[in-house]
């Protein structure tokens, strides 16, 4: 008979402590072509290699145009990230720097650099132009406009997003101490509640009004989480101690639950605004005398099937409409 292995650095540690449930986080956005720049960077390595074999304009010339572009294409994954952020976000702002842009220029600059020669600086811009057509042609325009900003507060928004980018700071580093303690298991854990501490940022992107209820948990628990993950590495690494291992584990799941109950609620919250709402009309209709006038209307206008000769879907479609001539009339 099988049997189920547990130790102490089993998932389910001896004692029988089952890791706690976790919502269904969703994935990390990416760019279904995130991974092309890197290729565009190699096929310029020509650059790069023919740069040693000639002389001290045509090597600097060569290094010139293979740095262009190395850096539009490091610039062109950037807005590629950018974009996969921006798409999966119901409630975004556009970006800031249109990378890809820049990135193209760049890019286009380098190609029609590494192509110049004495005399013929109009085929080159020629060519760098056509290698900035393609680069739009591959990797697309940068977003341009907001996303599902209509009827949200900017200022409540901007209030939400500092908080965030905070929060984000805390979060960055208690990853960066949990390196301290050089333990793969513990940096994976504090990973995973990572992840559900961006399932609350998701929240509070898409529901600025729900930040005073969020509050103290970007800022005094994230905080706290942070001080207690240095303290925890800088202990671990020196002595390893089991106990304080253990005691750093529940704490992270007991904040996990609480971190993404509240991203629950504030989901729970819009519903109930939602349903505040529609009753609110519904009332201010019934005060009216308007409920159910459409439905009323509707039906009188709706003929009657009352003829017993319709006995087929054809006889049915023979039937005349309010209003309809008949071959008799």
């Amino acid at each position: 008979m099988s049997q189920r292995f547990g130790g102490r650095f089993s998932p389910v540690a001896g004692a029988g402590r089952a890791l706690p449930p976790r919502a269904e986080l969703p994935p990390t956005p990416r760019h279904p072509h995130e991974g092309r720049p890197k290729w565009v960077t190699l096929a310029a390595t020509p650059f790069l290699l023919g740069a040693f074999f000639q002389g001290a304009t045509g090597m600097v010339t060569d290094l010139a145009a293979f740095g262009l572009v190395a850096s539009g294409m490091w610039m062109t994954r950037e807005g590629l990230v950018a974009q996969a952020a921006f798409e999966a976000r119901r409630i975004a702002r556009r970006p800031a720097i249109p990378r890809k842009l820049f990135g193209g220029l760049l890019a286009g600059l380098g190609v029609g650099l590494g192509a110049a020669e004495p005399g013929v600086w109009a085929e080159a811009g020629l060519i760098g132009a056509a290698g900035l057509a393609l680069h739009q042609l591959t990797f697309g325009a940068d977003p341009w406009r907001d996303k599902g900003r209509e009827g949200i507060d900017s200022f409540q928004q901007d209030r939400a997003q500092r908080m965030i980018e905070e929060a984000e700071a805390h979060l960055a580093q208690m990853k960066d101490a949990i390196l301290r303690a050089g333990d793969r298991r513990l940096e994976a854990r504090v990973q995973m509640f990572a992840a559900s501490v961006q399932h609350l940022f998701d929240r509070v992107r898409d529901n600025p009004g729900g930040l005073a209820s969020a509050r103290r948990y970007l800022g005094v628990y994230l905080l706290g989480a942070r001080d207690a993950t240095i303290r925890f590495a800088d202990l671990y690494a020196q002595t390893q101690d089991t106990g304080a291992r253990r005691a750093y584990e529940d704490f992270l799941n007991d904040l996990e639950r609480d971190f993404i109950a509240r991203a629950d609620r504030l989901l729970d919250g819009d519903r109930e605004a939602l349903d505040i709402e529609m009753s609110v009309l519904r009332e201010r209709l019934a005060r009216e005398g308007l409920t159910g006038a459409a439905t009323q209307v509707a039906a009188e206008d709706r003929p009657a099937l009352q003829s017993q000769e319709a006995q087929t879907l054809d006889d049915l479609l023979k039937m005349p409409f309010p209003g309809q001539k008949t071959p008799r009339d």
